[in-house]
């Protein structure tokens, strides 16, 4: 008899967090909340094939039809297959393996090819009902091998010959759909979802919806997990926020993706000229899913609505680790699905159960207070996921004033973490910026601290070039030393740093990489200047077709094509000379902070433009000199080399325009990170409900 999974544990929650020290935090109340339990483990026997022919005394018939059907399962020949059946017909209901596998489970664990699975189709068909049924020592049916390996054809091919499949659990009593949404197999996912009633069949409970409502979220099947919470709009509020942590976590998301790059170019350009016109684009499935969830979780009562983005508490220290996690079971089953031979030790046949109900839930103090370091809010505020804060501040404003265990909100988080998305919506909340920006943690470093503090490695990397990563700091830091008031500037944290101080501290390799990298960028494009700014000059003088003996004008003179030559090398050498004296005073530059916010970087542009233009130019002058003296005669000559003359410029602007396009974005283009024209929070049809503090 199953067990029903429902698990509750005692566990202390804080009250409402407002904009206050954490030492002010009031007495915590003792209240009980759910823990979403795993799905319900098996408690009976697996229904196993005939085991007779891997008893000890037959040996000899199992080396004779055991082994030649398992090769014949595993490399899909149904001929062989075919013939051993021909001779043994119980054979199909019979266990080829130590772990209890059919040549079922056998073949929908191959390879997803056509063969494979005409080799099921054919083998399914020798089979009765029943035999489909049949279950390994790891209650999983075949039915849960293939969906847990994707293998849609093939699930189709069971489900269409024994549709009581789908109610069967597998290992840890797990359902084939829950063990396709587990591995990603989207498609399976979809496939079984359709065919299982809406989750109506037997076996599935909101226990298990529930599971599988995260699974989905998890492995981004938003189009399930809207079915599902359409159909038990209960499930996602009724655990402590699972699903609404997974979507915070998930902020490509509630991006939409286009694969019209013309058309995406065009509305870019559009919203850049008419920024307030611009309208919001068509929600993601993400989107309209968290709509779902969070129009829900806003009607509960405050408390409620804070337990749940507060989350669980921390109940481990973090170099701790869970004795189950999600990779042990997805890395077990890939274990059931590939041995089919030798039989999987039991320690690692165990599935993750998630975190057992005696553990205790009681939150962990640090120097006397409780840690939620999980919050939702701040979850999503570290991965840079604006929409989703954007979704939930419509609908609970006050979530601007929580702050997190450090006493630092949202907006910390934001310029900590280096996402200007969330850190702009301090320009839609009028006046009240003014009570949260100087807002102090628990080592009195208050905003601009914290932009000292050196960004993560994976946001430097977002911006190409060491010394464009050191521009977007300095950026930062003008930006935020702007939005505080001017007493914090100079404001020291309990290490006596100012946030000058900490910001020089900080960043001393990265001006130091910087300088490194600028410095070898200069010396190679100066390399190549001084190059063409030599062949140029020396074509000046050995003009196509010579001079004249009597009076030096040279004989070509007269021509169109003869001038377009002179210009071309004339521009060619004054644009290298200019690029050589720009990259001469990069090199001769005294790389201090504030050089790399404007004065290098433009520096570095022109050289590249100008050493752009001297290649091009360079090249039409080539090209232009053969149709002076060959235009007449062998008009193809000319023609031919021109456009070999092309590559040099196109290879140019594959390779360094690319360079040159992110020193400009870097210099001009991020000025549009901060204090954006258009409105996130609200339209200009929507109420704006900060209006009356602007």
């Amino acid at each position: 008899m199953d067990q029903q999974m429902v698990q509750q544990a005692s566990v202390q929650l804080p009250a409402t967090t407002e904009l206050q020290s954490p030492e002010d935090y009031p007495q915590q109340d003792h209240v009980i909340v759910d823990i979403p339990p795993r799905p319900p483990l098996p408690r009976r026997q697996p229904n196993l094939p005939c085991l007779d022919l891997l008893q000890e005394g037959n040996r000899d018939k199992y080396i004779e039809f055991g082994i030649p059907l398992y090769e014949a399962s595993i490399n899909a020949d149904w001929k062989a297959a075919k013939e051993i059946l021909r001779k043994k017909p119980g054979l199909i209901r019979s266990s080829i393996t130590e772990n209890g596998e059919t040549a079922l489970h056998v073949a929908v664990s191959a390879r997803r090819t056509k063969r494979v699975a005409e080799f099921v189709q054919n083998l399914v068909g020798e089979m009765e009902r029943a035999d489909l049924e049949l279950q390994n020592k790891s209650y999983n049916t075949a039915l849960c091998l293939a969906a847990a390996a994707g293998n849609l054809e093939m699930v189709d091919i069971m489900v269409k010959k024994n549709d009581t499949l789908l109610t069967i659990p597998g290992s840890e009593g797990m359902m084939p759909l829950y063990m396709a949404s587990l591995f990603g197999e989207h498609d399976v996912a979809k496939y079984l979802y359709k065919k299982s009633k809406r989750l109506r069949d037997n076996g599935w409970n909101d226990t298990n919806r529930a599971w599988l409502l995260q699974k989905c979220v998890e492995g981004d099947m938003f189009d399930i997990a809207l079915k599902i919470v359409k159909e038990y709009p209960k499930l996602a509020t009724s655990s402590d926020g699972n699903v609404l942590r997974i979507l915070a976590k998930k902020p490509d998301a509630f991006v939409e993706k286009s694969s019209n790059i013309l058309w995406e170019t065009v509305n870019w350009v559009f919203t850049f000229v008419f920024p307030k016109k611009g309208h919001p684009k068509k929600d993601t499935q993400a989107m309209e899913l968290l709509r779902i969830i969070w129009k829900d979780i806003a009607k509960k009562p405050k408390k409620a609505i804070d337990d749940l983005i507060r989350g669980p508490a921390d109940v481990i220290k973090k170099d701790e680790r869970l004795p189950y996690v999600k990779e042990d079971q997805q890395l077990h089953l890939l274990k059931l699905i590939a041995d089919h031979v030798i039989k999987i030790p039991t320690e690692l046949q165990k599935i993750n159960r998630g975190p057992s109900a005696n553990i205790s839930r009681t939150p962990p103090m640090t120097n006397g207070k409780k840690t939620y370091s999980s919050r939702t809010l701040f979850i999503a505020a570290e991965m840079g996921n604006t929409k989703f804060i954007v979704e939930l501040i419509r609908q609970y404003p006050d979530l601007i004033w929580k702050v997190n265990d450090n006493n630092q909100t949202i907006f910390h988080i934001a310029v900590k973490h280096r996402h200007e998305g969330i850190y702009n919506l301090l320009y839609e909340i009028g006046s009240m910026k003014d009570l949260i920006t100087p807002l102090k943690d628990e080592n009195d470093n208050n905003m601009l601290h914290l932009v000292g503090k050196s960004a993560k490695t994976k946001r430097l990397q977002d911006v190409s070039g060491v010394a464009f990563q050191m521009q977007r700091e300095l950026l930062w830091f003008n930006e935020v030393e702007s939005m505080i008031p001017p007493s914090y500037r100079e404001r020291k944290n309990k290490d006596g740093l100012t946030p000058h101080e900490l910001f020089t501290k900080e960043h001393k390799d990265l001006v130091a990489k910087g300088e490194d990298w600028m410095k070898g960028t200069a010396n190679q494009c100066m390399v190549v200047a001084a190059l063409i700014a030599t062949i140029v000059f020396a074509a000046a003088f050995t003009v196509p077709g010579g001079y004249n003996q009597t009076d030096g004008i040279p004989i070509f003179k007269s021509k169109v094509t003869f001038m377009v030559f002179v210009v071309a090398d004339a521009i060619s050498l004054f644009s290298s000379a200019a690029s050589i004296l720009m990259f001469l005073s990069i090199l001769t530059s005294r790389y201090a902070e504030r050089d790399f916010l404007k004065s290098l970087p433009k520096k570095l542009m022109l050289g590249l433009a100008t050493l752009f233009l001297s290649i091009t130019t360079m090249t039409i002058a080539f090209s232009v000199s053969f149709f002076v003296l060959y235009y007449n005669h062998l008009r193809w000559v000319p023609i031919l080399i021109s456009l070999f003359g092309v590559v040099p410029v196109f290879l140019f602007v594959w390779l360094i325009c690319p360079l040159l396009a992110d020193v400009y974005r870097s210099t001009y283009g991020s000025t549009y990170l901060f204090r954006p024209k258009k409105h996130v929070l609200y339209y200009e049809n929507h109420p704006r409900l900060f209006s009356r503090c602007t």
